[in-house]
């Protein structure tokens, strides 16, 4: 048998059983899924060892418990900062957001994390080469090359939106 279809057997062998229990000790059976996916994931990532224990599902509960614990406690300082913020600032309606921003956010979007972060932290926040590297904790070449590959991707990738937006113009010649 292949090392993913025992991984597979186990968990569907222990996946309703382990939401169970970690729900009756949450009292949430949605936060008691996802935390007992995410060890699920986690558990996958070491099926080589963990197939080896002799109560992997304990490991998989342990992690869920933990899991669900800090996601507890996320959302408690989230409903904190939110409570101390106030309510945020009203949304402008979808008619007000311009073409070219929309296609800003969908070139943004095809960008890689690393590039996304720098080029925000640098034009939206206006901070320095320097600056986002000491926040980063990158050399300040990585945070040149990364706006400069930042960059050109949204280059590319708004010519890209440019090009989809002449392809659906009906041709009225």
């Amino acid at each position: 048998m292949h090392a993913d279809d025992d991984f597979d057997q186990f968990y569907l062998g222990a996946h309703n059983r382990l939401v169970g229990q970690v729900a009756a000790v949450l009292g949430d059976r949605g936060e008691a899924e996802d935390a007992v996916q995410e060890a699920f994931a986690r558990a996958s990532q070491r099926w080589e060892r963990l197939q080896r224990y002799d109560v992997p599902e304990a490991w998989v509960r342990r992690v869920a418990l933990r899991e669900a614990v800090h996601g507890r406690r996320r959302q408690q300082r989230k409903q904190a900062l939110l409570l101390r913020l106030g309510p945020p600032p009203p949304v402008p309606e979808p008619g007000a957001t311009s073409a070219g921003a929309i296609d800003i956010d969908r070139a943004m979007r095809r960008l890689p994390l690393r590039y996304r972060e720098v080029l925000v932290m640098h034009y939206v926040v206006g901070l320095g080469v320097e600056e986002i590297a000491a926040q980063l904790r990158i050399p300040a070449g990585t945070v040149k090359s990364r706006l400069s590959r930042g960059r050109s991707g949204l280059a590319k990738h708004l010519g890209d939106a440019s090009a989809d937006h002449a392809q659906g113009v009906p041709d009225h010649a």
